[in-house]
This record gives C-alpha cells, structure tokens and sequence, in this order.
C-alpha cells in the first residue's frame, strides 16, 4: 500500500490524454490544479476591471479600451500575484523581487495586449459590423493569450520554481 494521494480527477484526465500529459509532464497536477482555480479567478477579475474602466471612460475618453487596459493592468497585476505567491507556487519572502519579476512578466504580456489590441478591435469590427461589442470581444480573446503566458512565465521566472536541471525533492 502506498503513501501517495489517490490520483483526483485532473491528474486522472492529463494521463489519459496524451499530447496533454507531454506538454504539462513537467508540471505538478497540484499546482497545476490551483493554478486553474487562481486562474479562473485572475481571469474574472482582470476582465471585470477592464469591462468596467471600458464602460466608465467611454464617454470620457477616445479610444477608452486602451486606458482601460493599462489601468485595469496595472491593479490585476498585483491581485494575480498575491494569488500565485500564495495559493500556487506557495514561496516565501522575497515579496519585492517576486513581484518585480511578476511585474516584467505581466508588462511584456501588457505590451503584446496594447499592440495587439487596436488591430483585433478593428478586424472584429469589420468582421461582426458591431463597434460596440468588438473591445470587449477583443478584451476577452487577449486574457485567453494572456493565461497562457503568463502561467510560463511565472513558473520559469517569476517564482523560479523550474529547475530542470535538478531532480524532484523526495
């Protein structure tokens, strides 16, 4: 009989399916789970701000989407770290530099965002015949790329948990 956890249902569907087990092989179901559920959370929030700065500066503001998603950025930021710091990755100290490297990983996600933005706002536009609607679909297709990203990015950098180069603790 073994010490281990029964497998749960994640971990359970990742081995059945085999492009997807090769492509998180090096990924603990655990985190990878939590990474979901903070995720699933940051997505929520981070869409949220941006919808509703979208909304508020509308009237105020030309071209309101791309303030939006510059301030909407830069409060998300610091709720997905906190997040990841503590529910995901689960490190300690080094608040300053961890967020520092969070925030690098974030801004180079913002500036792929700010460029690629206006030109999925436009095609949409062209495409649906709805101006209104088209930022927030746009909005909505960018924090798809941006969760992918930023999971790579926080687990190489942001809180240095990959060490390929040494074996798992046992």
């Amino acid at each position: 009989m073994s010490n281990e956890p029964a497998p749960g249902f994640l971990p359970r569907l990742i081995a059945r399916t085999p492009g997807l087990a090769a492509a998180v092989s090096h990924i603990p179901p655990h985190q990878f789970a939590r990474y979901l559920v903070v995720g699933a959370w940051n997505t929520a929030f981070g869409y949220g701000t941006f919808v509703a700065l979208t909304a508020w500066l509308t009237p105020k503001v030309p071209y309101a989407y791309i303030p939006a998603a510059l301030l909407s950025s830069l409060l998300n930021i610091t709720v997905a770290f906190l997040g990841y710091k503590w529910f995901v990755f689960r490190t300690k100290g080094n608040y300053l530099k961890e967020w520092l490297r969070c925030v690098a990983v974030y801004s180079s996600s913002l500036l792929l965002t700010l460029l690629l933005l206006p030109v999925l706002v436009v095609a949409i536009r062209r495409v649906t015949g709805n101006g209104r609607l088209a930022p927030y679909i746009a909005g909505a297709l960018m924090t798809f790329v941006g969760v992918i990203y930023s999971f790579v990015g926080h687990k190489r950098f942001s809180f240095g948990t990959a060490a390929p180069s040494l074996p798992p603790a046992q």
